[in-house]
């Protein structure tokens, strides 16, 4: 796969005839914060060009309030991508969602599943899975805004609230203002008492909750998210939803969708090698190492592409120790590269 010609951001618009993009894309990269930055994406899209991505949830003040050229900016290539929005304004909201339509984003994500105690506080987040109304009169202000797909991401329940009855009835008041797409991570939230780390991983994982989901919303489609960490996983859940979403398994193995778009989309193009895949990344480090970026901030995403693969503690020691030099360049990455076994 061939990287091209990347601009800090971009007015183009997403591909109308492109049968995948966001509204009816079967996988998806979940947005991670501190994680799903454009130089992953960018990566990622080196390794598969039809999964739907998403940027970390971004504020809606910190983009009206911010640098909106470094918080809504992207690279041409990122398409398919989705922005995801954390508040809880209906007006702001959707002040933000034209903002990102112009940017030639493919969807607009709200995010009512983030449990940590500084979402919490600014009223966004999972806490919102408590008031479907307010999320319905803030997903509608959105799509009475734009016309790309608003969709939502959250949990099957919070705190006591996790009856499968609490999430079929918030699914149901915001489907009627108009979301089709819902992104469900099969666990409840805990906002009092565990951490957001632990939020991931204590809750046991209720996927049979999201299946039955989509049998009394079949008009919906419903997308499952958490725990998933191998294609056939991803295959056993598309035999009973519409779409399946990778959240930390997607970062620390991203060489895992090397072949979803021949498995899961049907192309024909064979899947880069992982050599190939950090070759096409030069061109993009040299870019943005020129512009005064930090080697080191866009290669601690390249640490593990090759997990498993002989030289690869080799490589991932190269790149923490001589990736945060001063000037490093993308001629760091090529040294490393040779501590790699060939043909990877």
């Amino acid at each position: 796969m061939q990287s091209h010609l990347l601009t800090t951001s971009v007015t183009v618009k997403p591909n109308q005839n492109d049968n995948h993009g966001a509204s009816g894309n079967p996988l998806s990269v979940a947005p991670m914060m501190d994680r799903t930055d454009r130089h992953f994406r960018y990566l990622m899209r080196q390794i598969t060009r039809k999964t739907l991505l998403y940027t970390e949830m971004v504020t809606i003040p910190a983009i009206l309030n911010g640098d909106r050229a470094k918080l809504l900016g992207f690279s041409p290539e990122e398409h398919p991508l989705a922005l995801q929005l954390g508040g809880d304004d209906p007006e702001k909201a959707a002040e933000c969602a034209r903002m990102a339509a112009d940017y030639g984003y493919d969807e607009i994500n709200l995010n009512v599943g983030c449990p940590s105690d500084r979402v919490k506080s600014g009223n966004f987040g999972a806490c919102l899975m408590a008031q479907p109304e307010t999320v319905a009169t803030v997903v509608e202000a959105m799509q009475n805004a734009v016309e790309i797909p608003v969709t939502v991401k959250h949990r099957i329940g919070i705190d006591e609230r996790d009856r499968y009855e609490d999430m079929s009835e918030f699914v149901r008041v915001v489907s009627e203002a108009g979301c089709q797409r819902f992104t469900v991570h099969a666990r409840k939230a805990w906002l009092q008492g565990l951490s957001p780390k632990e939020n991931r991983n204590v809750p046991p994982l209720r996927y049979e909750d999201v299946y039955r989901l989509k049998q009394e919303f079949p008009q919906l489609f419903i997308e499952i998210n958490g725990g998933i960490k191998t294609l056939p996983e991803i295959k056993e859940h598309l035999n009973h939803l519409d779409a399946v979403m990778i959240g930390r398994a997607a970062y620390d193995n991203p060489y895992l969708f090397a072949t979803v778009d021949q498995e899961i989309y049907g192309q024909d193009d064979p899947p880069p090698t992982m050599k190939e895949v950090v070759e096409a990344m030069l061109p993009y480090l040299d870019y943005w190492v020129n512009r005064g970026l930090k080697l080191n901030s866009m290669t601690r995403h390249l640490i593990h592409i090759f997990n498993g693969q002989p030289g690869a503690k080799a490589w991932r020691r190269s790149l923490t120790e001589k990736g945060c030099e001063e000037n490093a360049g993308a001629e760091v990455v090529e040294e490393a590269l040779k501590l790699v076994q060939h043909g990877v």
